[in-house]
């Protein structure tokens, strides 16, 4: 396979996306309907802004209609070592978005010799959801959270889309998917803004338990099959995954605070 070569005004340059599509590597949206194809969708996800940075964090069930697809599916990722990324919508194209902006922000990186901003790696998935737009329109929607630490400004930052690729940066939390509702009043109600990343984790996993009571396409914590939710603190130390054996602890204090109170924690 030769490399391919570009006019003097057609050089994608950094840009790793225009250059899967001036290559023509890009695959053709499918004309099919939504209501044809089982389409598994992920939610629930949430950000929120602390101290240290951003704590994130996705609940672990993808649904196909009113059926449970998966039960330990991933909605948090890292995209480079000082920023993350939360999906929502259609599993599928979702995760294919995660893998092309991984790659997109190091192929930036190796191009240019630095790393692109925070405010450019925001504007870059923007323009990676309006360019599925397409497919949105099919049903094969992806509507993302993206949150990193900005190293310049030394604060964490965190930035909701539209279907359109519109880009919003909040102040101090973020959510997405069928719960976001939900998960966006117990967050309402918790939020400090000078609060550490230890007790926004705790926020962000009882927002997602109580999400969980109220939306069937979330999933709570699974204590027999040992599956949690995904959370993940990026500071300035970069992204970095909470442990499982962490999150269940907190699952746990979390029902005995409950019970302790006379809650109903089913």
């Amino acid at each position: 396979m030769t490399l391919p070569l570009f006019e003097a005004g057609g050089d994608p340059g950094p840009n790793f996306a225009e250059l899967l599509r001036s290559t023509g590597l890009v695959p053709p949206v499918p004309d099919v309907p939504a209501t044809d194809v089982a389409i598994a969708h992920a939610t629930t996800v949430v950000a929120i802004r602390c101290l240290q940075g951003v704590v994130m964090a996705g609940d672990r069930r993808a649904t196909a209609g009113h059926l449970i697809s998966h039960r330990t599916i991933e909605k948090v990722f890292p995209a480079d070592r000082y920023s993350g990324v939360a999906i929502a919508g259609a599993a599928g194209p979702a995760m294919e978005m995660v893998r092309l902006f991984q790659l997109q922000l190091e192929h930036y990186e190796k191009v240019e010799g630095k790393a692109l901003s925070l405010d450019g790696k925001a504007n870059q998935l923007g323009m990676m959801v309006r360019n599925n737009l397409p497919a949105a329109m099919q049903g094969f929607a992806v509507v993302p959270l993206f949150a990193g630490y900005d190293t310049g400004r030394e604060v964490g930052r965190l930035f909701q889309y539209d279907v359109t690729g519109g880009r919003y940066e909040e102040r101090e939390y973020a959510v997405g998917g069928s719960g976001s509702l939900h998960a966006g009043t117990v967050i309402k109600l918790g939020y400090r803004a000078d609060a550490d990343a230890d007790e926004m984790i705790d926020l962000a996993v009882s927002a997602l338990f109580r999400t969980a009571e109220e939306d069937s396409a979330t999933g709570g914590p699974d204590l027999v099959r040992g599956i949690y939710p995904v959370v993940a603190v990026i500071g300035a130390d970069g992204f970095e995954r909470v442990a499982d054996s962490d999150v269940e602890s907190r699952f746990r204090d979390l029902l005995a605070s409950l019970e302790s109170r006379g809650g109903d924690p089913e």
